[in-house]
């Protein structure tokens, strides 16, 4: 649990994701389409992806843990909780104030 929250609060915005999950992908498009630049780390090319997951599925409390997304070191959630905010129109501020987007 550590090592995550570690990672989570060490850049603006981070995404834990699998390489080959969809909605991780989804995510992530979402991010670049409004020019965040996140940290994305792959666990299931992570030597420590497994112990990250079960950790994520306790933050989570729940499972599938992916993808989980952090904005300013705190817990935003999964796809739903990002694309919620995001069509809200919340999500732009979230990243405007952890300092990933300026404009």
């Amino acid at each position: 649990m550590e090592m995550v929250l570690r990672l989570a609060s060490q850049k603006a915005a981070v995404i834990f994701s699998t390489s080959s999950c969809c909605m991780c992908h989804a995510i992530k498009r979402v991010f670049c389409k409004l020019g965040v630049n996140p940290t994305i780390y792959e666990l299931d090319e992570d030597s420590k992806g497994r112990e990250m997951e079960k950790a994520l599925n306790c933050l989570l409390g729940r499972g599938p843990s992916v993808p989980v997304v952090f904005i300013g070191g705190k817990l935003i959630g999964s796809t739903d909780n990002v694309m919620s905010l995001n069509l809200s129109g919340h999500l732009i501020p979230k990243l405007k104030e952890a300092g990933t987007i300026w404009l």
